[in-house]
């Protein structure tokens, strides 16, 4: 066979010098050519695997890519038909994830939600507090009265002997509750800074119990000093109220405890920022899903053909690295089916229930194409139906093509692609072992035979001696004769 040709060329080259053999070149060129027709059976099965599972690998990372841009594209939420405000400076506007909004809405507010932030009287540094309790109570306060919050209950915190200010606000924090505390430091000294949650209910006061109360080790800088109460308190040591945001959407009126306040509407989420003039109310309008859509379409049909022109190759008869493999074939029909497959069954009457029905064609040769005229009439027709489609719920474009590339990536199903590379790469390891046998038995037989050369060389070697010996001899015998 030609492959053996390097082999046998060598051979002849080591017998044919006449001025004697290298017998350990020789037994390398026997051995090498004893194993080396099936070596190179191996090696390029070996190359054809590896074709194989780059060919498969290459497609499972193309449809792994495409699915997770098409996911993170679908969360932004841009593919339906997104809230506007006329002020921006009032509220920022939102649709929950899943819904979608259409028509208009008037909006005014008159108050924000704020929470309380207390201020203790100022300290020196590393000033002692005193020790005992502290009680936090939650409740309204409006102007010297407050009411408490019976679904809120009281909060106790210990204050240890010789606490300072940092101390205090470490044990305020450590109970968890919504009540936050810090020291800031002035040019007056330092002072204990407290703050609530947004909304009325989220008022508070402070009491104090001292351990020894009146004790001259406490002095009159005692843990009282940290108690508040609007009745009897420093008023200028409330620098916030907690109070409710106040609005009207569509001249309801309503109160939120929080600034954001989600699902305020169909398909409508807001986040105050800001309060109008009286009387003039801004607007919130739904804009077309039309563009968002379109575009999202046209990027998804493109994807889609790089992904089909890929498996068109690897899957052709003749020139194709997986042109009998399962896991492309599976590939190629399921994308052949694309079009057709209801991938909203809850849909309702004369919604979209395909991609066809959004445009997505599919050509003879297994490629895409998109049909703006029926994508138009869609979205024309039933705009939020067409919308809804692109959720990440778990019906709809995205989770389709979801399911598609997480069943390529399962290796231990035969039928997918991950399989197909699970698959090769075991026969690829098993060629790997094969050809390392097949390196230990041609050295064991190199060396076999370099040992059994080695010894007929020796043999011959002593022949040619005795034989020079003869020679001499006779030359020497003829010699005297003469």
């Amino acid at each position: 066979m030609e492959t053996t040709a390097p082999s046998t060329s060598s051979i002849v080259s080591r017998l044919g010098g006449g001025s004697g053999v290298d017998m350990v070149a020789l037994a390398e060129d026997l051995a090498r050519a004893q194993f080396e027709n099936r070596q190179v059976r191996l090696e390029d099965r070996s190359e054809v695997l590896e074709q194989k599972i780059s060919a498969a690998s290459r497609l499972r990372g193309l449809l792994s890519s495409f699915a997770s841009a098409l996911g993170d594209r679908v969360r932004t939420g841009d593919l339906s038909a997104q809230p506007n405000i006329g002020n921006a400076s009032v509220a920022k506007v939102s649709s929950p994830l899943g819904t979608s909004g259409k028509g208009t809405y008037s909006l005014e507010v008159s108050q924000l939600a704020q929470s309380q932030t207390l201020l203790s009287p100022d300290y020196a540094a590393d000033e002692g507090v005193g020790s005992g309790t502290l009680t936090l109570r939650f409740g309204t306060i409006s102007g010297t009265a407050f009411t408490a919050d019976p679904d809120q209950g009281a909060v106790d915190i210990a204050i240890a002997p010789d606490a300072t200010l940092a101390d205090v606000a470490s044990a305020i924090n450590a109970k968890g509750t919504s009540v936050t505390a810090y020291v800031a430091d002035s040019a007056n000294g330092s002072q204990l800074v407290l703050k609530g949650a947004q909304g009325a209910q989220n008022g508070f006061v402070i009491e104090a119990t001292e351990d020894n109360p009146g004790n001259i080790i406490t002095g009159p800088r005692g843990l009282e000093l940290l108690a508040w109460k609007p009745q009897d308190g420093d008023p200028a040591l409330l620098t916030s109220t907690a109070q409710n945001a106040e609005y009207t959407l569509d001249g309801v009126d309503r109160s939120s405890s929080s600034n954001k306040i989600n699902n305020v509407a169909p398909g409508l989420s807001l986040e105050l920022t800001g309060t109008t003039a009286p009387g003039a109310p801004t607007t919130i309008g739904f804009g077309s899903p039309k563009n968002a859509v379109t575009s999202a379409m046209t990027d998804i049909v493109g994807a889609l053909n790089e992904i089909a022109n890929e498996l068109n190759a690897a899957t052709d008869a003749m020139t194709g690295e997986l042109a009998r493999d399962y896991g492309a074939r599976a590939l190629r029909s399921e994308f052949s089916s694309l079009g057709t497959k209801v991938i909203m069954p809850n849909a309702p009457e004369g919604a979209p229930r395909t991609l066809a029905e959004i445009g997505l064609a599919i050509e003879r040769n297994g490629t895409f194409r998109l049909d703006t005229a029926r994508l138009d009439k869609a979205l024309t027709e039933t705009p939020d139906a067409v919308a809804a489609m692109f959720t990440s719920g778990i019906n709809g474009v995205f989770s389709t093509i979801d399911r598609i590339a997480r069943h390529n990536a399962i290796a231990t199903d035969p039928g997918s692609l991950a399989g197909s590379v699970a698959r090769y790469t075991s026969q690829s390891e098993q060629i790997g072992d094969d050809l390392a046998e097949l390196a230990e038995k041609q050295e064991a037989l190199r060396a076999q035979m370099v040992a059994r050369f080695s010894q007929s060389d020796a043999r011959v070697s002593a022949s040619q001696s005795t034989l020079s010996f003869l020679q001499s001899q006779i030359e020497a015998w003829n010699s005297q004769r003469n």
